[in-house]
């Protein structure tokens, strides 16, 4: 009889692992059926996610938008963007309103473990710093004591930027304010003396001002916030999809691949461009996507240097150095696992 109970029990477990693994949500099958990929996005960050004078939807966020949907519909078009402040991103992806939000986001542990969510790459490392005005002449955030810091509120800026003060032994008044657009008009009209959040953002928001020149990006930085795309936990097959779409990216660009060059590639013997362009290997279907996904997503948005440079990089008005965010053979730290 104890042998039967336990013959029982085991079965029981395996019907209820099943019937778990049965429930898991199935993203990729509701975009697909949908005909349209639902990504979450800032309300306008230059650099990042924001509209062009066309009204199109452009930037390095935009661009991870533009690779899945490359990669699951061979249309990088097919995406609904949906502008979401930083109070309503979070809980927009958890309620469904968005199958992925790429949006200048900080990867931690509460909002992984308290939100149930995941983080599915690092897109971009960054750190968070100070912008002040020229006049006030200082070369380091820890001449700033005594000041007053805007901040926009639901981001991890204000516990850091307390955690620095306290720490150093200064004083300060935080000015929370809930958007973008509203910390900005209060820096430009000197209610507040310093504005603080992720560097990257601060090069973004300089070019909002009425005096872009007359302000300075202090060479501080005073946290980690390794930034990248998010999706809701409870559908690994989706985090499989969003995460490679990314790594693809990157893969393209220590491989050498870019628009100019997929025909060579197609026809190359090199095995790890032979996997990458589906010509080796069933990498594509594995993920339920085609062989060529990969090929897609370059022919769409290039690799991560192209997509870097051109909207917050060199060619761009940012003029943001790739600094960290450089390929590990350059120098840098940004590694893709190996397509294999």
């Amino acid at each position: 009889m104890k042998r039967l109970g336990n013959m029982l029990a085991a079965a029981g477990f395996m019907l209820a692992g099943f019937a778990g693994h049965a429930a898991q949500a199935d993203t990729l099958a509701d975009v697909k059926a949908r005909g349209t990929l639902k990504c979450g996005v800032s309300q306008g960050l230059a650099g990042f996610s924001a509209k062009d004078d066309k009204g199109e939807w452009i930037g390095f966020d935009v661009d991870v938008c533009k690779a899945i949907a490359a990669a699951v519909f061979d249309d990088p078009a097919k995406v609904t963007y949906v502008p979401l402040s930083a109070d309503a991103r979070f809980p927009a992806l958890s309620k469904g309103d968005v199958d992925v939000l790429s949006r200048n986001s900080t990867w931690t542990l509460s909002r992984e473990a308290g939100l149930k969510l995941l983080f599915a790459a690092v897109s971009y490392y960054d750190g968070q710093g100070f912008m002040v005005r020229n006049a006030r002449n200082v070369t380091s955030a820890l001449e700033l004591s005594g000041i007053k810091v805007c901040t926009q509120s639901g981001t991890t800026s204000a516990l850091n930027v307390a955690d620095f003060f306290r720490q150093n032994k200064m004083t300060f008044e935080l000015i929370e304010l809930p958007t973008v657009d509203e910390v900005v008009k209060a820096y430009d009209g000197e209610k507040c003396d310093a504005l603080t959040t992720d560097v990257s953002q601060l090069y973004a928001l300089r070019l909002k001002l009425s005096k872009p020149a007359d302000h300075i990006v202090l060479p501080d930085v005073i946290s980690k916030e390794p930034l990248g795309p998010v999706v809701r936990q409870g559908d690994d097959a989706w985090l499989n999809v969003v995460k490679w779409s990314f790594y693809a990216m990157l893969n393209a660009e220590e491989l050498g691949i870019d628009a100019t060059t997929l025909d060579k590639a197609m026809k190359s013997e090199k095995p790890d461009v032979k996997r990458f362009v589906g010509v080796e290997g069933e990498f594509g279907p594995q993920l339920g996507l085609t062989k060529d996904w990969a090929v897609r997503i370059v022919k769409s948005v290039g690799n991560y240097g192209d997509s870097f440079e051109r909207n917050i990089g060199s060619e761009s008005k940012l003029g943001i150095p790739r600094g960290v965010n450089q390929l590990w053979s350059a120098g840098g730290i940004q590694y893709a696992p190996p397509m294999r």
